[in-house]
């Protein structure tokens, strides 16, 4: 997709329809008007959507790590699945909560754990669609439960997987950070709000955000990561910035200019942007090693 009208606009239409919770019918007849033939619409959303075909970064049986995938009870009452992964060296480690976008725990996500446990973390990622029976294969149908997922219990969930990684071996405390994206990045801001002082750092890429209003409830060290060309998201973002800024709270906010939501993820061939993808990772371990390691 060489002309950027055509792939802004696409983009722009794939994105009211991943999170205005439209009709994919709806989507094929606007993108088919605006491509020109079915085919060709079809060609734009492919090369839009996140494929779950793509390559892994990091092998899921990379020997350098220790993964599973196996469901764990975050506090009483509160069990999610959860896709585990450190590195397979030993010692004593800060660990870090990764939040899956609105299609769920998908291998995209799992392989984003795995570059963080390589990066030095002990990463647990949480399916938060586990008490409507865990991620579907079907991406739109994860969607649709993540509409219909009880937010204030997906909060609660994410402050009892804290308390839970915050047991390091033999039970010696340690510190959690948390990073998000799309959907979980804005579940960072709102964790970040209800976790306090027990969260060491949050990390959010292109989340919706809290209202301003809210900002001066914030205890936690927060970056969050943002596209120049996501408007919708810039709507919320930007006055929360500005309120954090203006309450004292630490926050590192950056906006990566001609890039698109969901930058970060290499199985979106259109939205991906290395460069602005491996700044980002970059200024992300080094804020989590800063105000999570001991």
């Amino acid at each position: 997709m060489t002309d950027e009208t055509l792939r802004d606009r696409a983009i722009r239409l794939y994105d009211a329809f991943t999170h205005e919770h439209r009709d994919r019918r709806t989507l094929l007849r606007q993108m088919t008007a605006l491509a020109g033939s079915t085919v060709a619409a079809e060609a734009l959303i492919a090369g839009i959507a996140a494929s779950p075909a793509a390559a892994a970064i990091v092998a899921a049986d990379d020997a350098r790590l220790r993964v599973r995938k196996e469901r764990f009870v975050a506090a009483p009452g509160t069990q999610l699945i959860g896709y585990f992964a450190s590195p397979r060296a030993a010692g004593t480690r800060p660990a870090v909560i990764v939040v899956h976008e609105n299609r769920g725990l998908t291998p995209h996500i799992e392989d984003v754990a795995r570059r963080l446990a390589l990066a030095g973390f002990d990463v647990v990622a949480p399916d938060f669609l586990t008490p409507q029976g865990g991620t579907p294969t079907d991406e739109d149908k994860a969607r649709e439960l993540i509409a219909k997922a009880d937010y204030d219990a997906v909060i609660a969930a994410a402050v009892a997987t804290i308390g839970y990684m915050a047991k390091g071996a033999k039970g010696a405390p340690r510190k959690v950070g948390i990073v998000g994206f799309c959907w979980g990045g804005a579940l960072v801001n709102r964790v970040a709000l209800a976790a306090g002082a027990r969260l060491g750092a949050g990390v959010s890429y292109y989340g919706p955000a809290p209202a301003p209003e809210e900002a001066t409830k914030v205890q936690v060290p927060l970056m969050l990561h943002y596209a120049g060309k996501d408007a919708r998201v810039a709507q919320t973002a930007e006055p929360w910035v500005a309120a954090l800024k203006a309450a004292g709270k630490p926050v590192e906010a950056f906006t990566y200019p001609g890039v698109d939501h969901a930058f970060n993820n290499d199985t979106s061939p259109q939205r991906y942007d290395k460069a602005a993808a491996d700044l980002a990772w970059g200024r992300t371990t080094a804020f989590l090693h800063r105000h999570l390691d001991r």
